[in-house]
């Protein structure tokens, strides 16, 4: 984990470190992005903080995704159901359903 991060934060400061341009007179143009104009430092630091604010968005987006997977758990069967199927099978009698049934329904 260590080593991703680490490999994270430079790759996305390396674009950063290959932008500035130093001339030999860094008073003309735009020159050395760190003295000259340009966004410099900052600039490498708000990129840093974009693509950092993207992938959080996404590991929350899919965390969101699967935890709602979870808690919909299409294979959970309903109470009634299962009291329906106990009737059918013989494993209740009648008088017993109704009184659960009346139970299930408040």
């Amino acid at each position: 984990m260590r080593r991703l991060a680490i490999w994270t934060i430079s790759s996305l400061a390396a674009p950063t470190l290959a932008a500035a341009d130093p001339v030999e007179n860094w008073q003309e143009g735009y020159g050395h992005m760190m003295w000259g104009g340009g966004f410099g430092i900052i600039g490498g630091l708000m990129m840093i903080v974009f693509w950092g604010i993207i992938i959080a968005l996404i590991v929350v987006a899919v965390k969101w995704l699967t935890d709602n997977q979870r808690s919909s758990n299409p294979g959970k069967r309903d109470a009634m159901e299962i009291l329906r199927e106990r009737f059918a099978s013989g494993e209740i009698d009648e008088d017993e359903f109704d009184r659960r049934r009346k139970v299930l329904e408040k």
